[in-house]
């Protein structure tokens, strides 16, 4: 009779990944400008024009179509292609230092686990998608760039995973999924992600920006700092 007694399968849990000050000691698109000046893609003034912007990111009031525009325009009529190995070099010589070893420790816990492990971030997929494969997360969901035969036109396309942008971008990916999940972790240090960490089962603070830190005491979640483990320079 044994015999006829199916075995009860265990749904996985999904593990959710914001990417910058998260995942990384840094702004990935923020090194991203600065490495593309270096390399004589964009002008000098960019770098100002973008800390500007970021500063407003912080207070959670970034027009982030303006700042796409201008972090993009660089590669406006770049092939895809021929941008690929400057990207490599980029997550090989920027991203990769500044990698938090307690990310690489979590990301592999919830493998072990038999999680899946997405990022979801608020930076280009040209950058978000490459660094994931570095740090071996094969899913990501990061703002959609335009291009047309090839080559990348500057603009961006779709709903930007931006704020309440990743809870829908999520809920659209997660119905294009063949297996439901038993519950979501989310991991983030930005109170941008506040949507998102409300709408997981298991949300968590990293590295919290003051805002994130106090919203996060006030609702009991649990708090992780992994900055102690890598002295970057900024």
């Amino acid at each position: 009779m044994l015999s006829n007694i199916q075995p009860i399968t265990k749904l996985p849990n999904l593990a959710i990944f914001d990417l910058d000050e998260t995942l990384i000691a840094a702004d990935s698109a923020s090194l991203w400008v600065s490495f593309i000046v270096e390399k004589g893609l964009a002008d000098e003034r960019l770098i100002a024009q973008e800390r500007a912007l970021m500063k407003d990111y912080a207070k959670g009031s970034m027009d982030m179509q303006a700042y796409m525009a201008a972090t993009l325009a660089p590669i406006a009529g770049k092939a895809i292609n021929d941008l690929a190995p400057l990207i490599a070099e980029f997550v090989e010589t920027r991203i990769e230092p500044a990698i938090y070893p307690d990310a690489i420790e979590r990301i592999a816990w919830h493998k072990k686990r038999g999680d899946r492990v997405i990022i979801i971030s608020a930076t280009g997929e040209h950058l978000v998608k490459p660094i994931a494969e570095h740090l071996g997360v094969d899913d990501s969901l990061a703002i959609k760039l335009e291009s047309i035969n090839g080559i990348y036109t500057g603009s961006t396309t779709g709903v930007l995973s931006y704020r309440e942008g990743k809870v829908t971008r999520l809920e659209d990916w997660l119905q294009t999924q063949q297996t439901s999940f038993s519950s979501l972790y989310c991991y983030t240090d930005s109170i941008n992600d506040l949507p998102l960490l409300q709408a997981v089962e298991h949300p968590f603070a990293v590295n919290p920006d003051p805002t994130l830190a106090l919203h996060a005491q006030m609702q009991e979640w649990t708090m992780m700092d992994w900055r102690h483990q890598n002295d970057i320079q900024r």
